[in-house]
């Protein structure tokens, strides 16, 4: 690739970083499908329903394709969105909520070119929680850092807005 590799020495000096706004709508069967960005594949299992008060989605696959912007605005119709994530959670723990993410965002913009790689559990009753970028390909290439997400809005089970501050602490350049 011709790119020389820059390794941040410091986790206050990141070698790049950006905040974007992940924009998640859950179609539950009712709302509109052509507003929705994800979808369950599976429904939760009885475990999350018959051994705990209240249901936690134990089990539940959500397949999505959801927009990412640098403000906290959806974007209007006919405007592209900075990035798109695309790839899965699924709700991993019988006692509470929390998920494990993998997915990819999807960077076609004038801005940015190519994809960030991230995986990782997303427990929720944390108020922030890191997932981790373990590649990428374009401006990306080979990335390795952190992604701070934090619940910036909701509205039930049908839509949510995540904060993600990412910062890449092995760039190629």
């Amino acid at each position: 690739h011709g790119l020389r590799r820059v390794v941040s020495s410091s986790s206050d000096e990141p070698c790049n970083e950006m905040t974007l706004y992940y924009h998640d709508i859950l179609y539950n069967g009712v709302n509109n499908t052509r507003n929705a960005t994800s979808a369950a594949a599976t429904k939760p299992t009885a475990l999350s329903t018959t051994h705990w008060k209240n249901g936690t989605y134990f089990g539940m696959l959500v397949v999505f394709d959801d927009p990412l912007t640098v403000g906290k605005a959806l974007p209007v119709a006919g405007e592209e969105p900075a990035a798109r994530a695309q790839g899965f959670y699924f709700y991993d723990k019988q006692e509470s909520y929390t998920s494990w993410f993998g997915f990819s965002i999807v960077f076609n913009s004038t801005a940015h070119k190519g994809t960030m790689n991230l995986v990782g559990a997303d427990l929720m009753d944390d108020k922030t929680r890191d997932l981790s970028v373990v590649g990428g390909t374009g401006d990306f290439f080979m990335a390795r850092g952190i992604a701070t997400l934090r619940l910036d809005a909701s509205e039930g089970a049908v839509y949510f807005r995540l904060q993600m501050d990412i910062k890449l602490y092995e760039c190629y350049v």
